[in-house]
């Protein structure tokens, strides 16, 4: 009942084609994660530079530039990448068929950490907003943040249309209130009206090593470190590219669609938002107590940065407004559904990587609800360690972050040049050729631009964290491989040859029940095997009471039971050994026999009941499952509370 009013009642097959979505709900629920990296891209930029001083923070536009030129690239690519691989294996079926299986397992790899780390990211970025609005979370932002992956998970197992009306309100709303906010700030600022942030009067303070700013070698390398922070704005199309198969036909056509769409407004409000930064001064610093004086003087302990998207709206229409208000409900409502997107893209690709035998079994199947439920569960779990091992530090999440997404991408670009050099040569129509060379040469320019940043985020960012991400990376692709050797190694050993004995029958047939009192379970279990006919027939009863055993002794007596009793013994009190030891007494003597083992077990209508009933069974039959020989049959016994469960079942 609690499961049903949490998830939603189970959905039919027949239904299926209902969780497709139209253009509309669809850029919502696989786009939040991208259009929402400008709550807190601008501030990576920002905080990055500022390492250098204040003067340094003015290059902070053109940083941002550079960042939309590299999402233009990989849209283009992206929207060619969905039409030639329609299926929803997007990165994975692109680097498995033009690079072959093990990088395909890489790709896998680094695209199942990027979805876990954008779940971390966005609830952690949504607690830091919701701290800037209300000074009670302060301190409190790791328990908001895992809080948030709970909720977005347990909407993510109702079901997939359901997060698609779910999102569509904040997301449309972000995008309209901060594209209302950079309209109304360029005006005030053509205007001569636009304040300043509250932050623009705050001297920014040099760390050790940038007191030259940003000139030398050490300069490059703070403009190309913010440059690979502010890149975490182009990750989040890869989802779109996974999730085809949910979009209404033409499929392809409208997820490339979609991702014009997804470029555009990404460009729009993120250079938007560089350029209201420029202008109105806005600051964020890695470390507040010492590279920032207000007054002459160190903030104080209770000293919390407002996020820079928070700062222009405050200065846009005023530190107390109503306008300040609206923009962080809808940044966090926005920042809550950008975690849809790993929650629509991780599940279906572990599926396809399940499928495909690189992951547990289990993760290929959908549940109830239409929505793959181990996968959910799965992501859910992960993304939550992150965030509590980091603390819900949006930096230092996003030193993860961005690594695993590029290093898909370089993959993936390198698969797509293969493609269409393989489909050139195939295809001898002049027409057909202009138009390959035209989509070989986008691919190219691609890998370059993708490979050129992954280079620049690695070296930049190693020290910083990205070395976790390589070596998550590493184990999880060694990890997939070796499930895959096992698969293999299991399908092989169980594949049915023209030589395998199907025909081939037991010589005899043995029977034994286990008692542990005589009762109707019992009667029954001796019922069944005596209808199966076996060759033999007995019952045992392990002597670990000398006075119990007497007593299942005399009622068996007095009972009649036309069945011989064994009293197997037991001097250290083991209720298991001795019946493994008498089974294979059995298939000594005759190898060729089969035994079976007829456990009584109690059948309860209450989870508490579980625990009081069956625990002297369990242990044995975890032991006899690895006899060869040897089966078990269960045989159950429902108890009055399983009636009565049924009753209350079938009254609602």
């Amino acid at each position: 009942m609690l499961r049903r009013a949490l998830v939603g009642k189970p959905i039919h097959n027949e239904r299926a084609a209902g969780t497709v979505l139209s253009k509309g709900t669809a850029l919502p629920v696989f786009a939040s994660d991208a259009l929402s990296s400008v709550a807190y891209a601008p501030d990576e930029i920002v905080l990055t530079l500022a390492l250098a001083g204040s003067a340094a923070i003015a290059v902070s536009p053109w940083v941002g530039l550079v960042v939309l030129v590299v999402l233009a690239v990989i849209i283009t690519a992206y929207r060619q990448n969905v039409q030639a691989y329609p299926s929803g294996g997007a990165d994975f079926e692109i680097a498995s068929k033009n690079l072959g299986r093990p990088a395909g397992a890489a790709v896998g790899a680094a695209l199942m950490v990027d979805y876990t780390l954008v779940v971390a990211v966005s609830m952690a970025a949504a607690a830091q907003y919701l701290a800037a609005a209300v000074p009670w979370l302060v301190g409190r932002q790791t328990y908001v943040a895992v809080a948030g992956i709970a909720l977005v998970g347990l909407l993510n197992l109702r079901g997939l249309k359901f997060m698609g009306r779910a999102s569509s309100v904040p997301t449309y709303a972000f995008v309209a209130v901060v594209l209302v906010l950079v309209v109304t700030g360029i005006v005030q600022d053509v205007t001569g009206t636009l304040d300043a942030a509250p932050s623009a009067g705050y001297d920014v303070l040099p760390t050790t090593g940038t007191d030259a700013g940003l000139t030398g070698l050490a300069g490059a390398m703070l403009v190309l470190r913010a440059f690979s922070s502010g890149a975490v704005a182009v990750t989040g199309v890869e989802t779109i590219t996974h999730s085809v198969p949910y979009f209404r036909k033409p499929k392809a056509l409208n997820a490339a669609r979609t991702l014009a769409v997804l470029g555009a407004l990404s460009a729009a409000l993120l250079l938007g938002v560089m350029y209201l930064t420029w202008r109105t001064g806005a600051v964020v610093v890695m470390d507040p107590a010492r590279q920032l004086l207000i007054h002459g003087h160190a903030p104080g302990r209770d000293f919390y940065q407002v996020p820079i998207l928070g700062q222009i709206a405050q200065a846009v229409t005023g530190a107390d407004s109503v306008g300040f208000a609206v923009l962080v409900v809808v940044t966090v409502g926005v920042l809550f559904m950008a975690a849809n997107t790993a929650y629509s893209g991780f599940p279906v690709l572990a599926s396809r990587l399940a499928s495909s035998g690189l992951l547990p079994r289990q993760l290929q199947s959908r549940g109830d609800r239409f929505a793959f439920t181990n996968g959910i569960i799965l992501l859910s779990v992960v993304a939550a360690a992150f965030t509590v091992v980091f603390h819900a530090n949006v930096n230092g999440l996003i030193q993860l972050y961005v690594v695993g997404a590029f290093f898909a991408f370089t993959l993936t670009q390198a698969g797509m040049v293969r493609h269409w050099l393989r489909g050139r040569r195939l295809h001898t129509v002049k027409a057909t050729q202009r138009e390959f060379v035209l989509r070989l040469a986008v691919a190219v320019v691609a890998l370059m631009a993708c490979a050129a940043v992954f280079v620049v985020v690695l070296v930049t960012k190693f020290v910083q964290g990205a070395w976790l991400t390589i070596v998550a990376i590493a184990l999880t692709t060694v990890f997939m491989r070796a499930i895959a050797h096992h698969y293999r190694a299991v399908d092989a050993e169980l594949e049915v040859r023209p030589d395998t004995p199907i025909r081939a029958l037991p010589s005899r047939v043995h029977s034994i029940i286990v008692v542990t009192s005589v009762r109707k379970p019992v009667v029954r279990a001796l019922s069944y095997a005596r209808a199966s006919r076996p060759s033999t027939l007995e019952a045992v009863v392990v002597d670990t009471d000398r006075s119990r055993t007497e007593q299942i002794a005399r009622q068996w007596e007095e009972l009649e039971i036309p069945v011989s009793l064994t009293v197997l013994a037991s001097p250290y009190r083991d209720t298991v050994g001795p019946v493994i030891k008498h089974i294979r007494g059995i298939r000594r003597k005759s190898p060729r026999d089969l035994v079976i083992v007829y456990l009584p077990e109690y059948v309860v209508g209450r989870g508490w009941e579980r625990f009081l009933h069956n625990q002297a069974i369990r242990p044995l039959r975890t032991r006899l499952h690895y006899e060869r020989g040897v089966m078990i049959a269960s045989v159950p016994w429902h108890l009055e509370s399983v009636r009565e469960r049924q009753l209350t079942e079938n009254s609602r």
